[in-house]
């Protein structure tokens, strides 16, 4: 039965067919996210060919789960994610629908982090419990979601059954040392197995007690951050039946419905003048979790089908990208004013090398909402630069960015900032 069928009349008046938070994953390579978030949903999100060859997550994945709690009993053991009480048999009740959003755990990869973070309103910390606290991309990873402003956080200890309980007992007090003075400071960490379902009731319980659903405003203009973009029809497909590109992300505010023309920007590079332009177009279809929708609201990730030559949408081509009605998003942006906050260190740097300030003339890599952007410092004065994008950005005032410098041959995080 698929969760869709389980939603009590109040859930759907207020959030609609569809997850109602996001919830990100973060953490080294190989310590069990895309693990964990299998044994929380029952999909295994990386499934790009060369995810599967190479046995990571490089894309951003999603999937979600309904989260049910059993009234007969105590918690932990009531939680699950199905209707029927795992423990006493009897039925539950729906607590939420959750979105999870898989992000990379490879160094090469934290870009693609950084974009799925822009979508998360909490997230999980995973540390694998056989390996020495921290990792480089746990720390990086960690100080990712501070930079970017999230608070609510779970750790979750993987991969607990293949060591003894001694050893989990002394990395589990390693891991609490490691967040100590962090946003992660006084979040619960959850000892898991994800291969095999150990407490898998006691990390739901931890996400529905810690990670709240946001309230977002409905009532204003729709706007969605674009994380996929793809096209559906399959070689050899008939002209008659060619479906319009389809454009993935999440709402942060207002809604959106079938037939509503939208706008896309930055939009498209016009050979001919030489410049983006932003494009528009209707949607014909909407699509959640649970199939087809008439109406998307904020939470979750949603799917949007459009009137677009699909051409246009394949590999991922709008990421980065913000979706809104014609004429309410602001005008695409070549530079942009950064009051910048830089680390002590750069993270991730076998040396923790210590970050110098900021020069003009320096290349930088910014993260604004789900767009990474390669960009030239053009003046600094105290904590403000001035940077110019390499191609236009959708850029809203107040929002946060991530700042990473060229270190070696990696993209390093070394600060934050706010668009002024």
């Amino acid at each position: 039965m698929h969760w869709r069928e389980t939603l009590p009349e109040w859930y759907v008046k207020k959030y609609g067919y569809q997850p109602c938070v996001n919830i990100g994953t973060a953490g080294h390579v190989d310590h069990g996210k895309t693990s964990l978030i299998q044994a929380l949903t029952g999909i295994w999100t990386s499934v790009h060919s060369q995810e599967l060859k190479r046995g990571i997550t490089i894309r951003v994945g999603y999937s979600d789960a309904a989260f049910y709690k059993c009234k007969n009993c105590e918690s932990p053991l009531g939680y699950s994610t199905t209707p029927k009480c795992p423990n006493c048999g009897k039925e539950s009740e729906l607590s939420r629908v959750v979105s999870f959003v898989d992000s990379p755990g490879h160094e090469s990869l934290m870009a693609n982090m950084l974009s799925g973070s822009a979508l998360m309103d909490g997230a999980i910390l995973v540390v694998a419990a056989n390996e020495q606290v921290p990792k480089p991309q746990t720390k990086e990873h960690l100080l990712a979601l501070e930079t970017l402003g999230i608070k609510q956080i779970v750790v979750v200890q993987n991969k607990v059954d293949l060591i003894s309980y001694n050893e989990a007992v002394s990395n589990y007090n390693d891991i609490a040392k490691f967040v100590k003075g962090t946003n992660a400071a006084k979040s619960p960490i959850i000892p898991v197995s994800a291969q095999s379902g150990l407490n898998i009731d006691a990390l739901i319980g931890a996400i529905e007690d810690t990670i709240e659903t946001p309230k977002h405003d409905e009532s204003k203009n729709g706007i969605m951050h674009v994380l996929r973009s793809f096209d559906v029809n399959k070689p050899g497909a008939k002209i008659k039946d060619i479906k319009g590109g389809v454009i993935g992300g999440s709402l942060i505010q207002g809604t959106f419905k079938i037939g509503d023309e939208i706008e896309i920007k930055p939009g498209i590079f016009n050979e001919k003048k030489k410049s983006y332009e932003p494009i528009q177009t209707e949607i014909v279809s909407l699509g959640t979790g649970s199939g087809r929708v008439e109406v998307v609201k904020p939470g979750g990730l949603v799917a949007i089908g459009t009137k677009l030559d699909p051409s246009l949408t394949r590999s991922d081509s709008f990421i980065g990208s913000v979706i809104g009605k014609p004429n309410t998003l602001p005008e695409n942006s070549l530079s942009a004013n950064v009051e910048v906050n830089l680390f002590d260190s750069a993270v991730g740097t076998s040396d923790e090398s210590k970050v110098l300030p900021i020069q003009i003339g320096e290349s930088l890599r910014v993260n604004i909402g789900t767009a990474p952007v390669l960009s030239k410092v053009t003046k600094v004065k105290s904590n403000n630069i001035e940077i110019e994008f390499r191609r236009p950005v959708c850029v809203f005032e107040g929002g946060n960015i991530a700042i990473s410098r060229r270190i070696a041959d990696r993209w390093r995080l070394i600060g934050a900032g706010v668009v002024g």
